[in-house]
């Protein structure tokens, strides 16, 4: 017997219709969401100890209210954009772009925001996204099996010691900080669901 998803806040809010305008839904909200990984990935916050994008907490975010399907599809469709060469990763152009930049020292954290967006989605179906204790343990875990790819990938290039130091150490601040608004802004919007209805 299959499980009960719970509904996701993009479905409460724009209710998926049938046939063709279902899956022009799903375009469009793909392609905003590429718009914002793209913007949050550029815009660069000054923080301790490295300047902080909001790009991780982005990634989560689009797998919460948009679901595992429909949320690693728009991360695919980011990447895809990356691969065929727009500016849309952060560092772009000026460190390259194309699969060339994907495949340097930042490809396992890329990878790595497809597992965390299903993750995230995959545990918002079962009602993660409602409460702010679930909410920490969504994105929680969502943050950790990023930095998992990550590093993974990073230590085949440099070790993992030089990967840890250099790709988890000086990002944990901003990471708590990533995590904690997602803890309050997901159950807020349910909230305000909420009361709308």
């Amino acid at each position: 017997m299959a499980a009960v998803l719970a509904p996701t806040l993009v479905s409460t809010l724009w209710p998926a219709p049938s046939g063709s305008s279902r899956a022009a839904r799903n375009v469009l909200l793909a392609l905003v969401g590429t718009l914002a990984l793209t913007v949050s990935a550029k815009t660069q916050i000054p923080f301790w100890p490295v300047p902080m994008t909001m790009q991780t907490f982005v990634v989560l975010v689009i797998g919460m209210a948009y679901g595992a399907r429909l949320g690693v599809a728009t991360i695919a469709l980011y990447l895809l954009e990356g691969a065929l060469g727009l500016p849309v990763f952060a560092g772009t152009p000026e460190k390259g772009v194309g699969l060339a930049y994907m495949m340097g020292p930042t490809g396992g954290y890329l990878l790595g925001f497809v597992a965390g967006a299903w993750l995230c989605g995959w545990l918002a179906e079962r009602g993660f996204d409602r409460s702010p204790l679930r909410t920490l343990v969504a994105m929680s875990l969502g943050h950790a099996l990023i930095f998992v790819f990550g590093v993974s990938w990073l230590a085949q290039l440099i070790g993992f010691d030089k990967a840890f130091a250099t790709g988890v150490a000086p990002f944990w601040a901003a990471t708590i900080v990533k995590t904690l608004l997602g803890v309050a802004t997901l159950p807020l919007a349910w909230k305000w669901i909420g009361r709308l209805k």
